[in-house]
């Protein structure tokens, strides 16, 4: 992958006038404190195993999401498949439709899809139906439609698992990031552009292409895509950039330009713009930090604070080394974190400066020891100025408890949460494979829980379901 900076200031390309001033002023910083990675750094793992909704939004964060157990209005619906097939049917046949009823049949098509792992219902239709959605999104004759063809999108890429999803879709979802005149569909066309990466065949050229893509919107303040200051267009950017991230092994020559990138996000006016900008900040430094190698010493890195008990995610694991500087001016950056974590201007909206307190505390305490994960609950001693928290557990359904230890984990996530919305626990114990393959992450029981043995009968149902389809799945790529 090029120089992201270099590639991004010097091709061109349009930049807003806050990165364009402070470019000089970041040179003479970097000649006093260049970075000083190890010449023995390996490459960094991938993640290690362990009407409509509106969205999972960028303050949705580590700090205020504790269940994923939302009301299912699908629940009784056993005629589903029939209806699905209906709807397909009705957006298949566009010469009939109306712009109301292509809105009303894609509605259908994303409320039956996200609430159900509709994976063999429309096996045999995915071809049609993306070349379908992609007439609405090009033809952009409402906005609820095209945006509803978005959503419909990433929730085939999701549930169809085809490696040809990005090949076909990326052209005409870039054009619409470009060239749509609403920013909400620039913004629904970003996160599409997301899943259809990831979950549609992309490969790691295609994920670095797109990720260069994103931070050119992110560094223009969105002017790179006529979005010019427009928030809801540079957090979706942020959030897929952090998702794609994720996916990549070896971050550690581009992760420098890419921090500077989100610092400056940090003097952002928009506070979903700052928390975006922040956990990716903090999912740089993770990665900076990988397990250590049998044939390592113990003793090769001492660095970080190994002795409180706060200090070490993932206690039963393996251990974690510093590998790389994740950016070259580590102390300023925590004194721009700690400022974000107290502010108290009166100037933004108590909403929004109680969001801000609790993330960027976790989000600093996570800079300071990138051995740290995201962190709820957090507070200040002030007798050493550290923060603590507690590690974040998610309740999914009624059938357990997820540990987000890792910012890896919090970021695909809230990936899949955005995508599937309130269908994430179904699509879950279901045993989406591209779900399950995202956030491979072991899942327990609560010991108490008001439903008595209902409710462990329900769960065992449940993993044991999501374990056959686990097992059946792993078996078959074996044999193909």
């Amino acid at each position: 992958m090029p120089d992201l900076r270099r590639q991004i200031f010097e091709s061109g390309k349009t930049v807003s006038r806050k990165a364009a001033s402070r470019e000089a002023s970041r040179n003479n910083s970097r000649n006093n404190s260049k970075p000083t990675s190890r010449d023995t750094s390996r490459n960094a793992s991938r993640a290690p195993s362990d009407e409509e909704d509106s969205g999972f939004l960028s303050d949705d964060t580590a700090m205020s999401i504790g269940s994923l157990d939302d009301e299912n209005p699908e629940q009784d619906n056993d005629d589903w498949p029939q209806e699905l097939g209906d709807r397909i049917q009705e957006i298949l046949d566009r010469k009939r439709s109306s712009v109301q009823g292509r809105e009303e049949a894609l509605t259908a098509f994303c409320r039956l899809t996200k609430y159900h792992h509709a994976e063999e219902e429309t096996r045999a239709y995915t071809g049609d139906l993306l070349s379908a959605f992609a007439k609405s999104v090009r033809s952009e004759t409402s906005v609820r439609e095209t945006t509803q063809a978005l959503r419909a999108i990433e929730l085939l890429a999701i549930t169809a698992l085809d490696d040809t999803i990005y090949e076909n879709m990326e052209p005409q979802l870039t054009r619409t990031i470009r060239d749509s005149s609403a920013a909400s569909i620039k913004a629904a066309a970003i996160h599409c552009l997301g899943a259809c990466t990831v979950f549609g065949g992309a490969g790691d050229d295609g994920i670095l292409e797109q990720m260069t893509f994103l931070l050119d919107i992110v560094a223009s303040d969105g002017q790179s895509i006529g979005a010019t200051d427009d928030a809801t267009s540079v957090i979706a950017a942020l959030q897929v950039w952090g998702f794609l991230v994720t996916e990549i092994d070896d971050f550690e020559s581009e992760s420098e330009e890419a921090a500077q990138i989100f610092i400056d996000q940090l003097e952002s006016g928009d506070s979903g713009v700052q928390i975006a900008a922040g956990e990716n900040i903090a999912l740089l430094y993770e990665k900076s930090y990988t397990p250590q190698e049998d044939d390592e010493d113990s003793d090769s890195d001492n660095s970080g604070d190994d002795s409180d008990e706060h200090q070490l995610v993932n206690a039963s694991g393996p251990k974690l080394l510093k590998r790389y500087n994740a950016y070259h001016n580590t102390p300023e950056l925590e004194r721009q974190l700690q400022s974000l974590a107290t502010i108290h201007t009166k100037r933004i909206s108590k909403r929004d400066k109680k969001s801000l307190h609790s993330n960027f505390a976790s989000i600093l305490t996570t800079v300071e020891n990138p051995r740290r994960g995201p962190r709820y609950n957090m507070a200040i001693d002030h007798d050493t100025n550290r923060h603590y928290g507690h590690t974040l557990t998610v309740k999914i359904g009624r059938h357990g408890i997820m540990s987000i230890d890792r910012w890896w984990k919090w970021v695909r996530l809230s990936a899949l949460r955005r995508i599937l919305q309130g269908g994430f626990a179904e699509h879950y114990f279901q045993g989406n494979r591209a779900v399950l393959d995202n956030l491979p992450v072991m899942m327990r029981m609560p010991e108490q829980g008001s439903g008595g043995s209902t409710d462990r009968q329900g769960a065992r149902k449940a993993a044991k379901m999501r374990n056959s389809k686990r097992w059946t799945a792993h078996h078959s790529d074996e044999e193909d």
